[in-house]
C-alpha cells in the first residue's frame, strides 16, 4: 500500500497553509489546514449568455432483455469545442463531457458495459445507488488499460479488471437524479476535472403521470468550475500529468481546485430560451471543491422557486425558498415559475457564494407564451421519518486535518483494508459526524435522514433521503441510516475530490 507515500507528502503542508485561499472564516477561526484555491485559466473567457444551452444525449440501450436493460459505454479520450473558438481535450463517457445521460426506470435492472480506452486506470462509481460491492465503483476496484505500469494500490480485496467491466444496477430504489463519476483511488479529482461524470435518471409511472413538469420543460444541469489552458485545454496542478504514479495536487491546491469558469452541461455560462411557465430543473453539483447557493434574479429582485426534491428523490411537500445550498455532489429539484415575467425578460440563476463572473451559472430568456407545463402538488412522495427509538447502535466520525499526519478520520488515515463501522444488515444506526471545517461528506450504497431539526434551515416539511450532507465548521450532524440495501464493504469520504483523493475516506462494511 503507499499510506505511508501520503503521509510523508503532507507533511510539509504546515508551512505552506497560509498560501491557501478562500476565506479562513467559512472553515472556522481555528481551522489551520488546506483551503480550496482559485485556479486562474491562460486565456480570457468568453463572454457570458452568449452560448446555447446544450444537454447531453440519452445513452439508448443495446439491447432490452427480460429482466435487464443492456447498456456499454467506452471511456476514452476526445476532442470537443467547450470555449468558442478552441478545441479542448477531455476524457469522456463515449468521449462526451458531461457523459451520456441515462433515463432508467425504478426496479428495471440494467447491466453496463464499461470499456477503458484512456492510458489510465478508472473505477466507475453510480453515486447515489444502491448496488452492490462489486458494482459500486470502491477506489481500488480498477479497470486497467490494456497496457498499464503505473501506481496500483496493493489492497487485497479489490477486483480489478483488464480493459473492460460489466456493472449491475437493480434500480430498487427512489426515482431520483443520480450521477456517475470516476472513482479511482488517488486520482478521482483530475481525472473528473478531465471529463468523466455524467447524469443518470431513474422514473417510475407514480412521477410520469403527475402533473409535474416533464419533456422540454424538464431540465438537467450538470453544473461545475473549469480552469483553461491558454490553447484551450483543462488546466489542472496535478503532481503527475499523465496520472500514472504520482497521486495528489500541488501542495498549494490540496484543499480544494476552485475553476474560474463556470460550465453549464459543458458550456460556459449559456443561455436558455423559456417559455412563460413552470420549469423543472435537476441541479447537480458537479465541481471538484466549489459551492453554490443558487438563487435566481430578475429585473434587480429575487425569484422564489420551489423545491420538490433531493439527492434521494421527492420530498413529502414541495418547500417554497429564494435560494439552494448545492455542495460538491449533492443535487436538488425545483421547480421555477416565469408565468409572471413579461416577454423579453430575463432571470438569471447566480449563486451568492462568488463574486464577479463566478456568481454567475446561466441566464433563462423568456422569449414566448405556452400552454402550462404543469402544476405542483401539496403532496409530492409518500416518505415515513426514521426514529431514533429504532437505532440499533450509535458512531462518531470526526473529520480533521494535521499538518504532520495529513487528513484523517477518528484520528487515523485511511486503510482499504481497514473496517471502520460493521453495521448489521436490515439495522438503523445514528451516526453523528462532525468536522473541523467546512465540507461535504458522502455516504456509498446507502442513503439517510438528517436528524438535526436546525440544519441548515432543516425543517420537518423537509423529510427526505440523501447520500451527500453538508458539514459546517465544527459542526455534528446526525444521520439516521438504515442499512437494508446490500452486504458488503463501501466507503464513506469528504466530497472535496482533492482531499478526497488525499486519503479523507474510511470503511464500511454492512453484514
Amino acid at each position: 500500500m503507499t499510506i505511508s507515500r501520503r503521509t510523508l507528502m503532507v507533511t510539509s503542508l504546515g508551512a505552506t497553509a497560509a498560501s491557501f485561499v478562500g476565506g479562513r472564516a467559512a472553515y472556522g477561526a481555528s481551522w489551520h489546514g488546506p483551503q480550496p484555491r482559485l485556479l486562474a485559466s491562460d486565456l480570457t473567457s468568453p463572454a457570458a449568455f452568449t452560448v446555447d444551452l446544450p444537454f447531453p444525449p440519452v445513452l439508448k440501450a443495446i439491447s432490452a432483455e427480460p429482466g435487464v436493460d443492456r447498456y456499454a459505454l467506452e471511456v476514452r479520450s476526445s476532442r470537443l469545442e467547450i470555449l468558442p473558438g478552441f478545441q479542448t481535450t477531455v476524457w469522456g463517457y463515449d468521449g462526451l463531457f458531461p457523459g451520456p445521460t441515462f433515463e432508467t426506470r425504478e426496479c428495471q435492472p440494467i447491466s453496463l458495459t464499461l470499456r477503458n480506452e484512456l492510458p489510465v486506470p478508472i473505477a466507475h462509481h453510480l453515486h447515489g445507488a444502491h448496488t452492490l460491492p462489486e458494482s459500486d465503483g470502491y477506489p481500488t476496484d480498477l479497470i486497467l488499460p490494456a497496457a498499464f505500469n503505473g501506481h496500483v494500490h496493493a489492497d487485497r480485496r479489490a477486483v480489478t479488471s483488464q480493459v473492460s467491466r460489466v456493472y449491475q444496477y437493480p434500480n430498487d430504489q427512489r426515482p431520483s437524479m443520480l450521477w456517475y463519476h470516476d472513482h479511482r483511488m488517488d486520482f478521482t479529482g483530475p481525472q473528473v476535472w478531465r471529463g468523466l461524470a455524467g447524469m443518470y435518471l431513474t422514473r417510475n409511472d407514480e412521477e410520469l403521470n403527475s402533473p409535474l413538469p416533464l419533456g422540454d420543460f424538464e431540465l438537467p444541469l450538470h453544473i461545475c468550475d473549469r480552469s483553461f489552458e491558454r490553447n484551450g485545454n483543462f488546466k489542472y496542478p496535478s503532481l503527475d500529468p499523465e496520472l500514472k504514479e504520482k497521486m495528489g495536487v500541488e501542495h498549494s491546491f490540496m484543499g480544494g481546485v476552485l475553476g474560474d469558469v463556470v460550465l453549464v452541461n459543458g458550456a460556459p455560462w449559456p443561455r436558455f430560451t423559456a417559455a412563460q411557465t413552470l420549469y423543472r430543473l435537476r441541479l447537480l453539483n458537479a465541481s471538484n471543491a466549489r459551492w453554490y447557493e443558487l438563487q435566481f434574479q430578475t429585473n434587480g429582485q429575487l425569484l422564489p422557486f420551489t423545491q420538490i426534491g433531493t439527492d434521494g428523490g421527492l420530498l413529502r411537500s414541495p418547500v417554497r425558498k429564494d435560494s439552494i445550498l448545492l455542495t460538491p455532489g449533492e443535487r436538488a429539484d425545483i421547480v421555477v415559475d416565469f408565468s409572471t415575467l413579461p416577454l423579453g425578460s430575463t432571470a438569471a440563476l447566480t449563486n451568492r457564494r462568488a463574486q464577479g463572473r463566478m456568481s454567475q451559472i446561466m441566464r433563462f430568456d423568456i422569449s414566448h407564451q405556452s400552454k402550462p407545463s404543469g402544476t405542483i402538488p401539496a403532496f409530492l412522495s409518500d416518505i415515513r421519518p426514521l426514529e431514533r427509538t429504532g437505532v440499533s447502535r450509535i458512531r462518531d466520525f470526526h473529520f480533521s486535518y494535521h499538518s504532520r499526519a495529513g487528513w484523517l478520520i477518528n484520528n487515523r488515515p485511511f486503510d482499504p483494508e481497514r473496517i471502520d463501522a460493521d453495521p448489521a444488515f436490515g439495522s438503523t444506526e445514528l451516526w453523528r459526524i462532525s468536522s473541523d471545517a467546512e465540507h461535504p461528506v458522502h455516504l456509498h450504497g446507502v442513503h439517510f435522514q438528517v436528524a438535526n431539526s436546525g440544519w441548515h434551515g432543516h425543517h420537518q416539511a423537509e423529510v427526505s433521503w440523501k447520500d451527500t450532507v453538508a458539514l459546517r465548521a465544527r459542526q455534528r450532524v446526525e444521520l439516521l441510516i438504515p442499512f437494508t440495501a446490500s452486504r458488503g464493504r463501501y466507503v464513506f469520504h469528504y466530497h472535496n475530490l482533492e482531499d478526497e483523493d488525499m486519503a479523507m475516506m474510511a470503511n464500511f462494511e454492512v453484514i
